[in-house]
């Protein structure tokens, strides 16, 4: 079967690569749409920076590795044990890949294991390929009234649901967002379904910023142009926001955040930061503000975002910029996110 497979940096390669077979408990899904991810891009430009180099610890794999932890897809086969899903069905895949034994996963928070990979990106193969074979606790089936497409969304979205019931959001609150890329529109919907009265959106590309507002945002800031600070305090009530999302992972965008907050607001960090970033405290300390970071997601925020989308809460159907095929990947996909960020 072909697979898109991560060598190095600036290094994918279709290649043909022998088909996983279908074991006790696994289920064998054909990939149908797959969407690419910051995190993709990352390892693209810089990696491999979480793509193991040795073998990981419940894989075994190391690069090269197939990508596409994003997806949806048909199931195409069922091993022994499995009687609650059937050949044919639409399903997505949830891509943790955590041991179940150490203490974070006896808590249940399997986002957190101490040897946590993901499908796509620590081996068990990825959505970039013809052909994948899973354990049935990382199938979730989809409605007939969600599109295999919409599917595809299921992942960012539940980042976006776990970081906002994560978060100490009550209803009417104000939020600032850094940052409207899929992430950052992911968590404007979010915000709308749960009730949140302002919302800021912080972005610099135009396109984004227009996809800001189609999905509900509020007021979108421009940092270039304006004072966030100044701006939010203002829209406020000159107390600043209740709850920022960083979704930018960039050190002008934390400087500004943690200043919008009002006192004792909260700062969330999403974002995977390529470099170190400072803070001072005393910004932190004198205002009671706190600052959290949030990974992932756990058990739950991937059916609660398909119970979403199946009722009509949320719509996210525009954040699909462009479908392309497997041999089109590099030079449409990530070539295109990379250097056309305007347009998507």
């Amino acid at each position: 079967m072909k697979a898109l497979r991560f060598y190095g940096k600036e290094d994918l390669r279709l290649e043909e690569v022998e088909i996983p077979k279908c074991g006790n408990g696994q289920v064998k899904i054909r990939p149908a749409f797959v969407g690419i991810c910051g995190t993709d891009l990352h390892e693209y430009l810089s990696g491999p920076n979480i793509m193991p180099t040795t073998p990981h610890p419940i894989t075994g794999e190391k690069i090269p590795l197939t990508l596409g932890h994003e997806f949806s897809g048909t199931v195409e086969a069922i091993g022994k044990g499995i009687d609650d899903l059937k050949v044919g069905q639409r399903v997505v895949v949830q891509p943790i890949i955590y041991d179940g034994t150490c203490g974070a996963c006896k808590e249940g928070y399997i986002n957190c294991c101490d040897s946590n990979g993901f499908v796509g990106l620590s081996g068990w193969g990825g959505g970039l390929s013809e052909h994948v074979v899973l354990p049935r606790s990382f199938v979730y089936a989809i409605p007939d009234s969600v599109s295999l497409e919409v599917g595809a969304l299921v992942e960012p979205l539940a980042v976006a649901w776990h970081a906002v019931n994560m978060s100490p959001l009550r209803k009417g609150d104000s939020v600032l967002i850094l940052g409207g890329g899929p992430i950052g529109l992911a968590v404007i919907q979010v915000l709308k379904v749960k009730g949140a009265e302002k919302i800021i959106v912080s972005e610099v590309a135009p396109r984004r910023k227009e996809f800001a507002k189609q999905f509900g945002a509020h007021y979108v800031l421009d940092p270039t142009k304006d004072d966030i600070v100044v701006r939010v305090r203002e829209i406020c009530d000159g107390q600043g926001a209740n709850i920022a999302f960083d979704a930018a992972g960039v050190q002008a965008g934390l400087d500004q955040a943690i200043l919008a907050i009002r006192a004792r607001g909260t700062l969330v960090n999403i974002a995977i930061w390529e470099k170190n970033a400072s803070i001072f405290p005393n910004n932190l300390v004198f205002r009671e503000r706190r600052y959290m970071g949030v990974a992932t997601f756990v058990r739950g925020d991937f059916q609660g975002v398909i119970d979403a989308i199946a009722s009509g809460q949320l719509k996210p159907d525009a954040m699909i910029t462009r479908k392309i095929k497997l041999d089109e990947v590099e030079e449409k996909g990530f070539k295109a996110l990379i250097h056309d960020k305007d347009n998507h």
